[in-house]
């Protein structure tokens, strides 16, 4: 291997996480910084469901695809036209669903949608930040339209698996930086522990109804929800929780949604996918640059912690296929992380 050419992790197939070519190891050449990007070595990536997704749904028939859409590490080389970033610096970030992926030695991600790393973490917790971050800091504050300076209204926030990469980073956003009561769904004693670390103040079990609990804890309704799964399985049961006026944001995928159910309570629904802005090049796409700035700052002074919870150890395709198989699984609890080559 020389200077022109890197290790990476990608695919050529669709293939089930339990066959050995579903990820592979290879050398490729080392990419070249456009315009606006910065030429990052990368110390260490998180794992998200959209890399088994993509996986899964998105047959290259042959061409090399690389995955991984969160990471941390240090510019090398930047484009002619960045004013942000220099060499040195250390950055993190959730890249662009629609370029190449982080799981390699080296990757190009634009400077509009990157920040300088929080200085009190590792490149590794650093790495379980971004993508979960953006998502629910742009579900909360932008598309439920919460004040992020303490001064919301009451009102309580129910998020649907609260100890997973988004709902924990949600639970704390929302206890840090509004006055609502945080009420999570979680079932396990170790996913339940994790939810209420993370600043969930009520915790209500996802297998047995969710209308009778969440009575339970917000008798008057709720005002709020953070749907990550299952929404459309749960929609009639937060159209029956929620307020009249109450708002939804949900991230998952389905096929279909009853939204009828939302009209009589005048129920707003929202959608949120942090990767709009890069792939429509929206004029604010530097405003995930800035959400990401805010997030560091609040992880430096305390406010946040990183939801990384288990390091497969350096980034090769058969620690990689171990955290995909995880992820199907759907036991992870917060971020799986791999750090180095």
């Amino acid at each position: 291997m020389d200077n022109t050419t890197m290790r990476a992790v990608g695919y050529r197939k669709s293939l089930p996480i339990t066959d050995p070519e579903s990820l592979i190891d290879l050398e490729i050449a080392v990419p070249q910084p456009g315009p606006h990007d910065l030429l990052v070595q990368v110390k260490a990536v998180a794992l998200n469901p959209v890399d088994y997704k993509v996986r899964q749904g998105n047959d290259p028939g042959g061409e090399l695809k690389v995955l991984g859409w969160d990471a941390a590490g240090t510019v090398v080389g930047v484009g002619e036209k960045v004013t942000m970033f220099k060499p040195g610096d250390d950055v993190y970030y959730a890249g662009a669903i629609d370029r190449a992926g982080a799981n390699s030695e080296y990757h190009v991600v634009d400077e509009r949608i990157t920040a300088h790393k929080p200085a009190t973490v590792t490149f590794t917790q650093a790495a379980a930040l971004p993508l979960t971050s953006l998502t629910a800091w742009e579900g909360l504050f932008e598309r439920l339209g919460l004040h992020n300076n303490g001064l919301q209204r009451n009102g309580s926030l129910l998020i649907t698996a609260a100890a997973g990469g988004v709902g924990a980073i949600a639970a704390q956003l929302a206890r840090a930086l509004t006055s609502l009561t945080v009420i999570g769904t979680a079932s396990r004693p170790d996913t339940i522990d994790f939810a209420q670390r993370m600043g969930v103040q009520h915790i209500v079990d996802h297998h047995k109804p969710l209308v009778p609990q969440l009575a339970e804890v917000a008798p008057n309704g709720i005002t709020h929800v953070f749907s990550t799964t299952n929404t459309d399985r749960n929609l009639a049961a937060y159209a029956e929780a929620l307020k009249p006026f109450g708002q939804i944001v949900a991230i998952d995928d389905f096929d279909s949604l009853p939204i009828g159910v939302l009209k009589a309570k005048s129920i707003s629904y929202h959608w949120e996918f942090m990767y709009t802005r890069s792939l429509f090049q929206t004029p604010d796409q530097a405003e995930q640059h800035h959400i990401l700035t805010q997030i560091a700052r609040l992880v430096d002074a305390g406010i946040l912690t990183t939801t990384a919870n288990q390091d497969l150890g350096p980034i090769n395709a058969a620690n990689l296929r171990e955290g995909h198989r995880i992820l199907e699984a759907g036991t992870a609890i917060g971020k799986i992380t791999l750090t180095g080559f």
